[in-house]
């Protein structure tokens, strides 16, 4: 297949149709902690309401180990059961009202203990370092507990997508292989440009060869592009450079906020911002110079590389990348490509942002709303062009 990518130089081409779907990690934060009616069953109904105003069918990526590791302790700990149901009926309700569920997985609660109304998590957060026979029985459980949860809603449902718990794709001589195996249809664990180098994990996409339209990846790669057809696709999730303006007007907002706190230190930080500093510190920025030319210097240089994670976004910000996704989609030529936003209703703050980005994306007359599902069916149809390097 035959693309350009936009220099965002050009006009837009209102030729190209944008499948956006919109998804959402569902979870617990990755070291267990949380309540789980205040940042997963919440946010849920809250977003389901959301999209149900404008029109925009959605899917949820559910966290499949927490829910199983909640079933396993039950008996012990009827608190679990109680929890475990609501999860359960939240998943069902929003499957009722037209969105989609699928695949997600944070291995580290193989083996979890639960002790004082607290979660100890023993295991490796990424699950290319967990074996393959190991690896293969946490996708295959999670994907037997949605489907038999939500055939009797709708007998044709199956798992045809893959979200990797903190995107830990690749490389890996087995995840992918794993996830053909299961017959799903496509993974959503690739963002191109992003690095990770925390005490949990280290994952690096910045030379990812393709991360805007679906791939066929290398087996053992999937931040690579294969010569021939293979038995899974990719779809990346979206991400683009956010102007310098605005990166400048954000840093400015968040300096006032620390000066704001430490004038006021009776203001403790939130436990989500406790837990985002003791989690996803960057232990690959070994010195201050280091971190302050990342954070700081770099993007205002650049431009700020972002991830499409909406409920982190402000408003200002997506609307900035709804004008990528439309530069982005028109500079394909094609006549149709999905675009995938994700999301992290735990951590979402304020949803007026996200439904200013609804109302806005809803107005757009090559948008349609579309779940990962309707993405599978139409990269089976053949409908998307899956890129090789190699035309096939």
């Amino acid at each position: 297949m035959r693309y350009t990518l936009p220099d965002g130089r050009g006009k837009l081409s209102l030729k190209t149709t944008i499948h956006l779907a919109l998804t959402d990690d569902w979870e617990l934060r990755g070291n267990g902690s949380g309540d789980i009616e205040r940042i997963q069953l919440r946010p849920m109904r809250e977003l389901v309401a959301l999209y149900n105003r404008y029109g925009a069918r959605s899917t949820f990526n559910a966290e499949m180990m927490q829910q199983l590791t909640f079933r396993r302790l039950e008996g012990e700990h009827t608190e679990l059961k109680t929890l475990a149901d609501g999860w359960d009926e939240h998943v069902r309700e929003a499957f009722r009202q037209g969105h989609d569920i699928q695949l997600h997985l944070h291995p580290q609660w193989k083996g979890a203990r639960y002790e004082a109304g607290r979660w100890t998590l023993p295991s490796d957060w990424s699950l290319l370092k967990h074996d393959p026979d190991e690896a293969y029985a946490m996708l295959s459980e999670g994907k037997q507990y949605l489907e038999r949860l939500l055939r009797p809603i709708d007998a044709a449902y199956r798992c045809v997508s893959f979200r990797a718990g903190a995107s830990a794709i690749a490389p890996s001589p087995f995840a992918l292989t794993l996830l053909a195996r299961l017959s799903l249809v496509f993974d959503m664990s690739i963002v191109g440009g992003m690095r990770v180098r925390t005490r949990h994990l280290h994952i690096d996409y910045t030379s990812a060869e393709e991360s805007f339209l679906p791939f066929y990846p290398r087996m053992e790669d999937a931040r690579r592009v294969s010569d021939r057809r293979e038995p899974i696709a990719c779809v990346p999730i979206f991400h683009f450079h956010g102007s310098r303006r605005r990166f400048f007007l954000t840093l400015l907002s968040k300096v006032a906020q620390k000066v704001k706190r430490r004038l006021t230190p009776q203001a403790d930080a939130s436990e989500t911002e406790t837990y985002a500093q003791q989690e996803w510190a960057d232990v690959g920025l070994t010195s201050p110079a280091a971190r302050v030319y990342e954070k700081a210097v770099k993007p205002l240089l650049e431009g700020k590389h972002t991830t499409s994670d909406i409920g982190a976004l402000d408003a200002a910000t997506l609307e900035e990348m709804l004008r990528a996704i439309r530069r982005w989609a028109a500079g394909t030529g094609l006549p149709e490509v999905p675009v995938i936003l994700t999301n992290h209703s735990k951590y979402i703050a304020d949803f007026a942002p996200i439904e200013s980005f609804l109302r806005a994306a809803s107005r757009v007359e090559e948008i349609r709303f579309v779940t990962l599902t309707e993405v599978a069916r139409k990269l089976e149809a053949g409908d998307y062009p899956i890129r090789t390097k190699t035309p096939v």
